[in-house]
């Protein structure tokens, strides 16, 4: 048997590649399903799904390498020749289904690739290579269009595959030709050798078919933001003497052994501070709002009732005392989130310019002491330790 095409059969690793991709397409699709749909409310639960995810995921680049080098070996061999090249509309029909199944089966895994390498955390890729891809970005609006995008490829392909196996079933039940036997393990042939495939009209309408799956998936709300369940609270703004100008609350946690960064786009600070004086200089009242986290692919957990709960708590606060310690200086006083109060010191550097003032600070947390991730008790699934960065610039009477 043969290892490369003629003109009126398959060769050995052209099957070969046809087979693995439909192993591959086959496990693919349930595993993806039933990890989508696994809780992940305790630790057990999140390592089951992250478990399955991971071998989803590491499935889905197997996939893409093998349909690329299928791809790149069918460009160096003869297609064999149609059997019914008379059967115009049938012909169009399988070779536009085939074009289909061809880039469908580059941008699912691809899709997928790009929305794990754009966010942060949950279920790595299972190998040594790293987990990014060149030219992408960490991007949670990229993260989310691609993950859109995965949705709809994977109908499309769902949907070219569907057709493809109906035809072959077709083939070999209706027909009763060689058009099954062709694909399999042997020496089966058929078909003129001089027929030709059409191809750049069933081309364009397989580009065609993904343009409208596209505009489908976006009249159905697929790019909206991720909704995570949590309503957005509107802060008022405050009064204060230092108003802050720019700034940044960014949170880190470890999960499954991976960093995980996210922040909040929405808090407010009252700060009033007097570099002049001595003792106590001033004083801080932070507001945040809990449904302004983004926390890369875990942000619509970490808003449910088992962790930041910011449905029933949708603000946490921070209030505290500033004086010097030496030659840092210390915000002292306490942290409320979920209704728990909690002491807290922040160290934080500052470095004043007239009415001008950039400060940064950090402080790490315990979730534990606000209740958060409390069926979580496994730290290798979800660490206790919270590390909380803040930087801002802010100007003395709001002035620039």
């Amino acid at each position: 048997m043969s290892l490369t095409n003629t003109p009126t059969r398959y060769g050995t690793v052209s099957k070969t590649f046809h087979w693995l991709t439909a192993l591959l397409i086959l496990t693919l699709i349930p595993t993806g399903t039933i990890a989508n749909g696994m809780p992940f409310d305790t630790s057990e639960e999140v390592a089951a799904k992250a478990r399955l995810f991971s071998i989803h995921k590491t499935l889905g680049v197997t996939l893409f390498t093998v349909a690329l080098l299928r791809i790149l070996w069918a460009l160096t061999q003869p297609k064999p020749a149609p059997l019914h090249p008379d059967r115009r509309v049938e012909s169009f029909m399988a070779e536009t289904a085939h074009w289909l199944l061809y880039g469908s089966l580059l941008l699912v895994p691809l899709s997928g690739w790009i929305h794990h390498a754009a966010t942060t955390g949950f279920a790595p890729i299972l190998w040594p290579f790293g987990q990014d891809l060149p030219f992408v970005p960490k991007s949670e609006p990229l993260a989310e269009t691609a993950a859109s995008l995965h949705i709809i490829f994977e109908r499309v392909l769902v949907i070219a595959l569907f057709l493809h196996i109906a035809g072959a079933l077709k083939h070999q039940f209706v027909d009763r030709d060689v058009t099954l036997k062709r694909m399999w393990f042997g020496s089966a042939e058929g078909g003129e050798a001089t027929a030709r495939h059409a191809m750049f009209v069933p081309f364009g309408a397989a580009v065609a078919s993904w343009a409208a799956a596209i505009a489908v998936g976006a009249s159905l709300g697929l790019f909206a933001h991720e909704d995570t369940g949590a309503t957005e609270v509107a802060l008022t703004e405050v009064s204060s003497d230092w108003q802050v100008q720019e700034g940044t609350l960014a949170i880190k946690v470890t999960q499954l052994g991976s960093e995980v960064a996210g922040s909040f786009a929405d808090w407010t600070a009252a700060i009033s501070f007097d570099e002049t004086a001595t003792g106590k200089m001033g004083d801080v009242e932070v507001t945040i709002s809990i449904p302004s986290l983004t926390l890369g692919s875990v942000t619509a957990q970490a808003m449910g009732p088992d962790f930041f709960n910011a449905e029933s708590f949708p603000t946490a606060e921070f209030v505290a005392d500033i004086a010097r310690d030496g030659e840092v200086y210390v915000a002292t006083g306490t942290l409320t989130i979920r209704d728990q109060t909690v002491p807290v010191t922040m160290p934080f550097d500052l470095a004043l310019n007239g009415d001008r003032a950039e400060m940064t600070g950090a402080l790490t947390l315990d979730r534990r002491d606000f209740g958060i991730g409390a069926g979580m008790t496994d730290e290798s699934s979800l660490g206790f330790a919270v590390v909380v960065d803040v930087a801002l610039v802010a100007t003395r009477g709001g002035g620039n």
